[in-house]
């Protein structure tokens, strides 16, 4: 399978173990004949190179026997209109903004007869207009992200079954990887639809070290924009800690999911026990929420392990239940502010409807093109 290494500031991909590279400039046989005489070099560094935050990448093939074939298949072009059982996915250019949408009524339930002219989308506060609007099941992309630290050893034959369960109650079209993650972040299964290989990465289970959530947040979000075949994008998050192993904090690791227009994150956090102090949970549990909520998702904290199948199946639902919008934006593209999205929802026999998506975004800027030759 094919190994990564890191990328540019903010960006984190597969990875291998650290190799030094030495590059050599050979001109002919004497001078190679030379080199080898003389001692290595290290590798010199760009000067405009400057130093900027960076998440861990994410580490591959740490069992080389269980090291999971990919499976390869072409990625979707920007205009690609696709089939997917009796629905069809529409996958947008970079300039359109698209947004997966759940929309509740005042009990809690999610409301799913809505139609296009029901919504209203405001950019900065400014109206937009819809160019499309979808509500089918729509297969996804889903990342789940196992806290694998030194606390979770009991935990995680529950939270395991739990995740595999929620797998099974998607649709049959998902594609899933699992990331455990401590002090580092590995990815032991690729991204697949069988069930039995995600069970086969869930049950990697080491539970040692630290809890380092914000960079394997970020490595998978990294991930899915580049490999996943699906377009609509989901991370569940299931930990039992605070962040204390990151090199990102929180605000980074949120900003870098906005840039990349990412996945909606689901937040599952076993923040019961006397494990950790008031404070810890305090901090732990606004991490989540800002997380979740940020990205369009919900944070969940169950009072006991055995709550965590019903949860694992609410996302399940929330996830086939959403309504997508897409919309060009009026502002141009060249300015590269963060923008505020708000989703207003009011149909006919419904008091107030809750809406959640995610917050807003930071456009794909393009490069200007260059003048045609006279």
């Amino acid at each position: 399978m094919p190994r990564f290494t890191k990328s540019s500031p903010l960006q984190t991909t597969l990875r291998v173990p650290p190799i030094s590279i030495l590059r050599w400039r050979i001109a002919t046989f004497s001078l190679l004949l030379a080199a080898t005489l003389l001692p290595a070099q290290s590798p010199l560094k760009t000067p405009d190179q400057a130093p900027a935050p960076q998440a861990p990448p994410l580490t591959v093939d740490r069992d080389p026997v269980r090291s999971p074939d990919r499976e390869e298949s072409a990625k979707p072009s920007p205009s690609d209109v696709t089939k997917e059982n009796k629905g069809y996915i529409i996958v947008s250019d970079v300039e359109e903004v698209s947004l997966n949408v759940t929309v509740l009524d005042s009990a809690g339930h999610i409301v799913q007869s809505l139609k296009k002219d029901d919504f209203r989308v405001l950019e900065d506060g400014i109206q937009q207009n819809l160019l499309s609007f979808q509500h089918a099941d729509i297969p996804v992309s889903i990342g789940l992200v196992i806290d694998n630290s030194g606390s979770m050893y009991k935990k995680r034959p529950a939270v395991n079954k739990s995740a595999l369960d929620l797998i099974l109650a998607s649709n049959r079209e998902d594609e899933a990887f699992v990331v455990n993650f401590a002090d580092d972040a590995y990815i032991d299964q690729d991204l697949t639809s069988d069930s039995n290989k995600l069970k086969d990465g869930l049950a990697h289970i080491e539970s040692r070290g630290g809890t380092a959530l914000y960079d394997a947040v970020v490595a998978s979000a990294d991930k899915l924009a580049a490999d996943a075949h699906r377009p609509k994008q989901v991370i569940v998050i299931i930990t039992d800690g605070e962040d204390n192993a990151s090199s990102l904090n929180l605000e980074q690791a949120i900003r870098r999911v906005q840039q990349l227009s990412g996945p909606v994150i689901y937040s599952i956090g076993l923040l019961f026990g006397d494990e950790m102090s008031k404070g810890e949970v305090r901090h732990a549990r606004r991490a989540l929420e800002m997380l979740s909520g940020e990205t369009g998702g919900i944070a969940f904290f169950p009072k006991s392990l055995d709550q965590i199948d019903e949860i694992a199946a609410e996302v399940a639902r929330d996830i086939r239940s959403q309504y997508t919008l897409s919309y060009h934006s009026t502002k141009p593209s060249t300015d590269p502010s963060f923008r505020k999205i708000t989703v207003i929802a009011q149909a006919k026999g419904y008091g107030k409807l809750n809406v959640r998506t995610r917050t807003g975004y930071f456009p794909t800027t393009k490069p200007a093109a260059k003048p045609a030759k006279p």
